[in-house]
């Protein structure tokens, strides 16, 4: 079954949004999946406090992320000058002109370094989309999905991987994966999922 996904090219920087690495930790694989990419993987000091305010509220996505900082999977960055003005930039003004921290930081580290931000979250995916067209932007299922990784954890692998970032994550699924991840899952796996449209849902039950 063909993915709907890009190739993501080999070594360019990836820094994970909250969001993403929320996810990444949610399939139950992740150390798997990052060793499988060809790229660096990083996140923001910053996007590191929101995960560590989360501790309080009972997610352990810190922790999860900290043990692959602790094995060297991934990096931690410091906003650069330059991200620092683009993050003041997408933290000031009107609430539909602006983000969260964390996706703030992420996007702003992107365009300093010609980094690929990983970002699921549909605000943030259109704010970028809209006012910093020229830079390329993934999803978590991109990543899950690039051949190196696929080739490396197999379909039923790949498949619970997936439910799990949906089911635990939350993950939200970009329209051009939806049909993709329903046929992948199964009908029964995507109706235990509220994270896929209502629509879609709805769709599988009518079928």
């Amino acid at each position: 079954m063909a993915s709907p996904s890009f190739r993501i090219e080999q070594h360019r920087s990836i820094i994970l949004d909250t969001s993403a690495a929320i996810n990444l930790n949610a399939t139950g694989q992740a150390a798997r999946i990052i060793e499988a990419l060809p790229s660096p993987i990083a996140v923001t000091d910053i996007l590191m406090r929101e995960l560590d305010a989360g501790r309080r509220m009972g997610r352990h996505d810190f922790d999860a992320i900290e043990e692959l900082l602790r094995i060297g999977l991934i990096d931690v960055v410091a906003l650069s000058d330059e991200a620092e003005v683009h993050f003041e930039t997408l933290v000031v003004g009107a609430t539909a002109e602006t983000l969260d921290d964390g996706e703030a930081a992420t996007i702003a580290q992107s365009i300093a370094q010609s980094a690929i931000p990983v970002i699921d979250e549909r605000k943030a995916t259109a704010l970028c989309a809209r006012r910093f067209p020229a830079l390329q932007l993934a999803s978590t299922l991109d990543l899950i999905l690039q051949p190196s990784v696929t080739e490396t954890i197999g379909n039923e692998s790949l498949r619970q991987a997936i439910i799990g970032a949906l089911r635990i994550g939350k993950m939200r699924v970009p329209p051009r994966f939806e049909q993709w991840v329903v046929d992948l899952i199964g009908p029964e796996e995507a109706m235990r999922c509220p994270s896929l449209p209502r629509r879609l849902r709805e769709m599988v039950v009518r079928a």
